[in-house]
């Protein structure tokens, strides 16, 4: 039986695929095993190069869970001002005023071009000549400042583009019951895209919690591979140190994604799915938020 998609396989086609399936793994092993061997090889699998992650655990308190403390704290208040002032330039690109697209525009497209480590480095220079901010926590204003200017001009075109990717039909709906632009925006529009842009914003979100990194490479920001470095100067151990950092990078964002996922399928659930025509019903709704209605000729009420 045949699908849209592609035709079931056959017997000679099943035998193929079973045989692809086992030289796959095949090589798989053979790779796994040749940098199992050449780690043994150099020293980098020898029990005191791991214990110390079970044993001491001044390796945790020292090095690891301050290090992931500063990643979240950086991530958290990027992503706390990125997300706000991405959707306030997304929204300004499509503004009907000309001055208000083109500022908006400029300042999306000049932040979107610089790299984030540049930026960093800009905003870090700039604390140390024009501010009095202590040298303590300047590497970790720089790096949220620099996450902040380029992540949200990379948000800012994801709401546009999730706004105008919904039909026209629902602005010209909100409109038609007169519903001035501000309450199309946030009453019809942003509701609906929000599923749309989901896995886009949280894909930019991933980001930002890995380019923390850039800073305690390039500024001496106590994040959490900063502190891997510390690791392997200590123990002599940067397998095992990389390994650790890895794995909790991995566990952050895998948490990041699984909570973006269960509130896209809340959102769902809720019926803002993206692109969904509203009901009557969810318009009549609407048209209460809009302006005070005025009396017209015969007693009929409209809006103004």
């Amino acid at each position: 039986m045949s699908s849209v998609l592609y035709d079931t396989p056959g017997p000679r086609a099943k035998v193929r695929n079973a045989l692809y399936t086992v030289g796959f793994l095949v090589v798989l092993g053979a790779a796994l095993y040749w940098v199992l061997r050449t780690l043994g090889d150099a020293g980098e699998l020898e029990a005191d190069k791991w214990s110390p992650f079970f044993t001491d655990s001044r390796v945790w308190t020292t090095f690891l869970l301050p290090g992931l403390v500063n990643t979240l704290k950086a991530a958290a208040l990027a992503m706390a001002i990125a997300l706000p002032l991405g959707a306030v330039l997304g929204i300004a690109r499509l503004s009907d005023h000309a001055w208000v697209r083109g500022v908006a525009g400029a300042i999306v497209e000049f932040f979107r071009a610089i790299p984030v480590l540049l930026l960093m480095v800009f905003a870090n220079e700039a604390y140390a000549m024009w501010t009095n901010v202590d040298s303590g926590v300047r590497p970790l204003y720089a790096v949220v400042t620099g996450l902040v200017l380029y992540n949200a001009s990379v948000l800012a075109e994801v709401v546009r583009a999730g706004i105008l990717s919904l039909p026209r039909g629902q602005t010209d709906a909100a409109q038609a019951i007169g519903m001035r632009k501000w309450q199309v925006m946030t009453f019809v529009l942003l509701p609906q895209a929000v599923t749309a842009m989901l896995p886009a914003i949280v894909s930019q979100l991933v980001v930002i919690v890995k380019d923390t990194a850039l800073g305690g490479a390039v500024l001496g920001f106590s994040e959490l591979l900063r502190q891997g470095d510390l690791i392997t100067v200590n123990y002599s151990n940067p397998i095992a140190a990389y390994l650790f950092v890895g794995l909790l990078f991995i566990v952050l964002n895998f948490a990041l994604t699984g909570g973006a996922g269960w509130l896209e399928r809340r959102i769902r659930q809720g019926g803002r799915s993206s692109g969904k025509a509203l009901t009557t019903e969810q318009l009549e709704e609407l048209e209460n938020v809009g302006p005070e209605p005025v009396t017209g000729r015969g007693g009929e009420t409209g809006r103004t």
